[in-house]
């Protein structure tokens, strides 16, 4: 783990996604950082010591998704499958897919394996897989402002966690996707998934993988914006934690009335022509049962 120094830095961004405004002016207290996103090695030591078995690798549970079907409740996760052709940028379910069987041990589903991707970081991990590796661990999740105060560097106002410019005198900081999304991958880093932590360059608080490669649960409950988190109604019909939690369920989801949590720092999906969120103000609503492919995590320590 590293230390990152507390302090006030401006969070959040004017100037690109919507859901990232407005830039404003956070303070955290410091804390220990895992310096790179927990990897399969860490992540098998855990469920060898405690058993523990992940959401993706159970049955779900029928109460949460009336009306579905038997088989669409079989343990599964969410798996990116590249089209042959251009399709649709605002049709996700072109590249994404449910596929039975797919889970932390077998990333692309049934015939594939975590072997010699040890110190790759462990994906398909629900909220509560994190949060039960980090309890584990004695250790928490960050906060959105602590993930995204730590993935600054310290740089303030600067679009990227390395400065100004994606690709500075051509290098790649990141693992990010080359070529046009979803269909042409051009690999020109050797990586068509996630690739080993640590092979890419680390910010100024010595920290890899902040950017690119996976994106990483927060703790927080999502909202559209950074607004302010209402205490509870007037009624006091709840407390300010359960009126967070209440406020980051989107109604309209074709997913259901399921909580959503902040994650952050894009993944090796995220290219030029779309979700340019390679970025620390970039942030993405996740549901709490949902685990994919590009999703894992990393943990703090308050001291």
């Amino acid at each position: 783990m590293v230390w990152i120094p507390g302090g006030l830095f401006l969070m959040g961004s004017d100037h690109h996604y919507p859901e990232e405004a407005p830039a404003h002016s956070a303070e955290v207290d410091g804390f220990w950082m895992d310096r790179a996103p927990v990897t399969n090695a860490q992540f098998l030591k855990f469920v060898k010591a405690t058993g523990y078995q992940t959401e993706a690798e159970l049955p779900a549970n029928p109460s949460l998704y009336p009306g579905a079907q038997p088989e669409q409740l079989q343990p599964a996760s969410i798996v990116f499958v590249a089209p042959t052709h251009p399709v649709p940028l605002g049709d996700t379910h072109r590249w994404w897919h449910y596929v039975a069987g797919a889970n932390w041990r077998h990333p692309e589903g049934p015939g594939s394996s975590i072997k010699g991707r040890e110190q790759h970081p462990v994906v398909h991990i629900s909220y509560a897989d994190a949060q039960a590796f980090a309890d584990w661990a004695g250790k928490a999740l960050p906060s959105e402002a602590e993930w995204e105060r730590a993935a600054r560097g310290g740089l303030e106002n600067s679009e990227f966690a390395w400065g100004d410019t994606l690709h500075p005198r051509g290098q790649a900081m990141a693992n990010t996707w080359q070529g046009q999304f979803p269909h042409q991958n051009t690999l020109l880093d050797d990586y068509a998934r996630t690739s080993p932590v640590g092979i890419y360059p680390a910010n100024a608080y010595d920290l890899v993988d902040m950017i690119g490669n996976v994106w990483e649960w927060t703790s927080s409950w999502y909202r559209s914006g950074h607004q302010m988190v209402a205490s509870g109604d007037s009624n006091n019909c709840c407390t300010a934690a359960e009126a967070a939690k209440l406020a980051s369920i989107d109604p309209n989801s074709e997913h259901g009335m399921i909580p959503r949590k902040v994650v952050k720092g894009g993944s090796y999906l995220c290219a030029p022509n779309y979700c340019r969120r390679y970025r620390p103000a970039a942030r993405m609503a996740q549901g709490i049962d949902t685990s994919t492919g590009h999703l894992g995590f990393r943990c703090i320590v308050r001291p």
